[in-house]
């Protein structure tokens, strides 16, 4: 090799060799991750999450770490854990478990972009300007809920066609969102011609002083309206649902899963992947201010045959058809 040549590739490794070892040494991207829930009922919806950050190039432990924080239902210890992953300096926050844990975050910066999963309407409930462009930092993904309540209302009638009186279970705990499932579940019920009965709990003790009443009371079904705090009782409700032979409708299917005999709902699975491809896209540069609030539009309707036969019933045929999945 000739001098010149020579000294030409040690000047190239001069010149790149710096390059590699600062790329070696940059420093992993870090998400924040607030749920007001517990992590087991989530291990599914997690696994949705993660597989949403892989199909946007990330995977945990290799090129991206994720902070997790989880309230354990205690709604009061939300804007602690939110000021914790601010001070870990991440570099976007994912709000998952109800709207409290978008606002927790939200009051607590204005400058970490926010990717939040949410049942209700981001914009009525001040999170975003607008679904198409959210501005600020703020952006997400809009789950429906409480706007599913006439269906699953339907859907629990076609169940037990002889159901006249509904017991409709809801936590005063959330008042917005107890608010809006009780003015949608009225409006349902009397464009069918049923009769309500609302009841209140916000603790275990309260959910089983609930279904007690059911006793002197004998409602034909109940309705548990959307609520993390129920969702994270799902095990008591089923062994309930299941003492007071009472057919009941959920939300998710998580509730199914445990147990419970029908849920109808938004795929929360396929929610948390939107989200995971959300905060990927931030990831790369895309300013939550500029990326749309994403709809879901996965919906699952599971039924349980165990807890049907449990209870005694016979589950319509039209219906078993028209479920997206049936736990035999």
């Amino acid at each position: 090799m000739k001098r010149r040549e020579f000294i030409s590739l040690l000047g190239g490794v001069a010149v790149s060799w710096p390059r590699e070892v600062l790329a070696q040494q940059a420093p992993m991207p870090v998400i924040g991750f607030l749920n007001s829930q517990s992590p087991d009922p989530s291990a599914e919806r997690l696994r949705g999450f993660r597989q949403g950050l892989k199909d946007s190039g990330y995977v945990e432990g290799e090129n991206v770490a994720i902070e997790y924080r989880w309230a354990d239902n205690q709604l009061d210890r939300l804007p602690a854990l939110a000021d914790e992953l601010i001070h870990r300096q991440v570099t976007v926050i994912v709000t998952t478990g109800g709207h409290l844990s978008a606002f927790a975050v939200k009051r607590a910066t204005a400058i970490i972009p926010i990717v939040f999963v949410v049942a209700e309407d981001p914009v009525k409930l001040g999170l975003v300007a607008s679904l198409a462009r959210p501005g600020g930092n703020l952006t997400g993904i809009n789950f429906f809920s409480v706007e599913l309540t006439a269906k699953r209302l339907g859907l629990l009638r076609e169940l037990v066609p002889a159901t006249a009186r509904v017991a409709v279970l809801v936590n005063p705990a959330d008042v917005r969102n107890t608010e809006t499932t009780l003015r949608d579940v009225e409006a349902a019920a009397h464009a069918m011609g049923l009769q309500i009965q609302v009841l209140n709990a916000s603790t275990s003790r309260e959910i089983d002083a609930a279904f007690a009443t059911f006793v002197r009371d004998r409602p034909d079904a109940l309705f548990v309206g959307p609520d993390p705090f129920f969702l994270s009782r799902r095990m008591q409700f089923a062994l309930l649902a299941a003492r007071y032979a009472l057919p009941a409708t959920y939300q998710g299917r998580d509730y199914a899963d445990a147990g419970g005999l029908m849920s109808y709902g938004t795929s929360l699975t396929d929610a948390y992947r939107q989200a995971g491809v959300h905060a990927g896209r931030i990831l790369k540069g895309t300013k939550p201010a500029d990326l749309p609030v994403v709809q879901s539009s996965k919906f699952e309707l599971v039924v349980n045959l165990q807890a049907a036969r449990a209870l005694g019933f016979d589950v319509p045929p039209q219906l078993l058809a028209r479920a997206d999945e049936v736990i035999e």
